[in-house]
């Protein structure tokens, strides 16, 4: 903050000094005294007469006046409507990119000065065309920054998380991506400005900027030209007030740039005892699944062909119940969740299935229905609450927008409510911590605050994407106790997504099993743990240390989604292949659970 003070105290020591000029006792600047012409000094004229014999001091207040004014309000004019165009482009892309980035296109093919002078031929030098062409010459910039870093912002996963909420398009360009991106963009206003300063003076020292009488900085450099042998320090005083007010704007949003850029084995548990032998303490089932996923399929255009990275996905999750999903990176558990949420990528596609929640399907319901069920009856907490959280916005702010983003309530109520909840989730004095922003708390924490946001609203589902991951094992066991509690307290359903068996055991009652798009084991977690039916299992539970016994990792990798096996998919890696397993299997009851192998019943006699 240090490196605000001088430049920050500059730049508001001059824009007050020019708001208060016409207060201040200083000679009148158009005045003539033609009897004093080029004196160096005179008595109320420290800084001496012009070649009219005007006052310098008055004319050099006056300057930045007309100077600050014309700069300020172009770069404004520029910034905000190249900013919107910027934001939508980066947003929405299609014929919304291609109109915007175009047009900033075909500005940029002209020269700057040479389009300036074509405008103010055009039109006629004064104050309204400089502002005029400042700010067509400035947008272009402000429209291509901004849409390169919506672009890239846009993929983050705190925007995703927002998303996940159910906030608006406007409320999430406003107050997740536009304070995301405040850096560049100030950066870029400050070179506006400062090249505005330049430009209008150029333009006024050739006759086609301020209009005499009118005092500007360049109207002074101009008949200073003429004398500058008599008297050089007419030249000097413009020309060092231009130099140092440039140097000290860029300096003070550097500096403000800097400021608002915080971007900155265990052996396999015992199932826990209350959620195994007490089913008392949980509320009562519905028969009907909350979520019903049948036959999700995925696809995304690729130039080598269309890949389907989850395909014909199928599972149930009760009101009170938890299903987990396991599998290695690659399977497509991630992205099976993001489809129920309607939070694909814009490459990717729902091909095939259906996702019913409450009678509804997810999948086919248009964009405004699927928001408003995101972050209220269906909430998401992401993986990594450091990426997923807004850095430049605090935590407990972060919390009060989820709950603004579905209920109409005040600010100050919202405000309120979220310090309840971070003290819900077990976060030790919320009214502080509700200040503090994410990179001032620890993992632990971050991911408690991302609790407490999908729980705002009191959520009837939640799905929970790697929640411990790279949390240590202490911090794990309250983050999977904390779920356990608000599970059983709300009766809602949680999807667990994750690669460990072990926290599947502890917190899961039913487990989804995935390999390379695929479900090839489903079955309630005791079953499949006592008695693995499929190879993949098998292998993945033979993979958790177990005592003495050392892991057998899997040999192999999960193939690239365009290069999917024919038969199954695992069976390049599994020791059991026959060359039947080269034809394509079939997902098949086996009892109360499901195996895509055909083998299972020999391999788990």
């Amino acid at each position: 903050m240090r490196r605000l003070w001088l430049p920050g105290g500059f730049v508001a020591f001059l824009i007050l000094l020019a708001l208060l000029t016409p207060w201040l006792p200083l000679p009148d600047p158009v005045r003539q005294d033609v009897a004093n012409r080029l004196a160096a000094w005179l008595p109320g004229s420290p800084l001496g007469r012009d070649e009219f014999g005007r006052d310098v001091l008055s004319r050099i207040l006056w300057g930045a006046r007309a100077s600050l004014t014309v700069a300020f309000t172009a770069a404004l004019i520029a910034g905000v409507v190249g900013v919107t165009l910027g934001l939508l482009a980066g947003w929405f892309r299609g014929a919304v990119e291609f109109v915007s980035v175009r047009i900033a296109d075909v500005v940029l093919c002209f020269p700057p000065i040479l389009l300036a002078l074509l405008v103010v031929t055009l039109l006629g030098p004064g104050t309204g065309t400089l502002i005029l062409v400042l700010s067509i010459l400035y947008l272009p910039g402000f429209v291509r920054v901004t849409f390169a870093e919506v672009l890239s912002a846009g993929g983050q996963d705190y925007v995703e998380a927002v998303r996940a909420l159910g906030a608006p398009t406007p409320r999430i360009l406003l107050r997740t991506v536009l304070p995301n991106i405040a850096g560049p963009v100030l950066v870029q206003f400050s070179l506006a400005v400062a090249a505005a300063v330049v430009v209008e003076s150029g333009l006024s020292f050739l006759g086609l900027g301020v209009v005499p009488p009118t005092p500007s900085w360049g109207l002074m450099i101009r008949g200073a030209r003429s004398t500058m042998e008599q008297a050089p320090t007419l030249l000097l005083w413009p020309c060092l007030a231009l130099t140092v007010t440039i140097l000290a704007m860029n300096l003070l949003c550097d500096a403000v740039r800097d400021a608002v850029d915080r971007r900155g084995g265990a052996r396999l548990p015992r199932l826990r005892a209350i959620d195994r032998v007490l089913p008392g303490l949980f509320p009562a089932r519905d028969a009907a699944p909350l979520l019903d996923l049948r036959g999700l399929t995925v696809e995304i255009a690729t130039p080598g062909g269309v890949i389907r990275p989850v395909e014909d996905v199928t599972f149930a999750v009760h009101p009170g119940a938890t299903l987990a999903i396991v599998g290695e990176s690659g399977s497509g558990k991630s992205l099976a969740a993001t489809s129920v949420m309607g939070l694909l990528p814009p490459v990717a596609r729902v091909a095939e299935g259906a996702a019913m929640f409450e009678g509804r399907d997810l999948l086919s319901l248009p964009e405004e229905e699927r928001r408003k069920l995101r972050g209220g009856a269906i909430a998401m907490v992401f993986q990594d609450p450091m990426s997923s959280l807004n850095p430049v916005h605090r935590v407990g702010d972060q919390v009060a927008e989820a709950i603004l983003a579905h209920r109409d309530i005040g600010a100050e109520a919202a405000a309120r409510e979220a310090v309840e909840l971070l003290a819900r989730v077990g976060i030790a004095d919320p009214a502080r911590r509700a200040r503090a922003y994410p990179h001032e708390l620890s993992g632990g924490m971050r991911q408690r605050v991302m609790i407490a946001m999908a729980l705002a609203n009191k959520p009837r589902l939640l799905i929970a994407d790697e929640p411990t991951t790279a949390l240590d094992v202490t911090v794990q066991a309250a983050i999977l106790d904390l779920l356990a509690k608000l599970r059983r307290e709300e009766g809602m359903g949680l999807v667990l997504i994750t690669h460990s068996l072990g926290v599947v055991a502890e917190v899961a009652e039913e487990v989804v099993v995935m390999y390379a798009a695929q479900v090839v084991e489903r079955g309630t977690v005791a079953e499949v743990f006592a008695r693995p039916l499929h190879p993949y299992t098998a292998a993945l539970l033979a993979a958790v240390p177990d005592g003495e016994n050392e892991p057998e990792g899997i040999p192999g990798v999960v193939p690239r989604p365009d290069a999917w096996p024919h038969g199954c998919r695992f069976a390049p890696r599994c020791p059991h292949a026959r060359p039947q397993c080269e034809a394509p299997q079939p997902l098949e009851a086996a009892g109360t659970r499901e195996v895509r192998c055909i083998r299972w019943r020999e391999l788990a006699a």
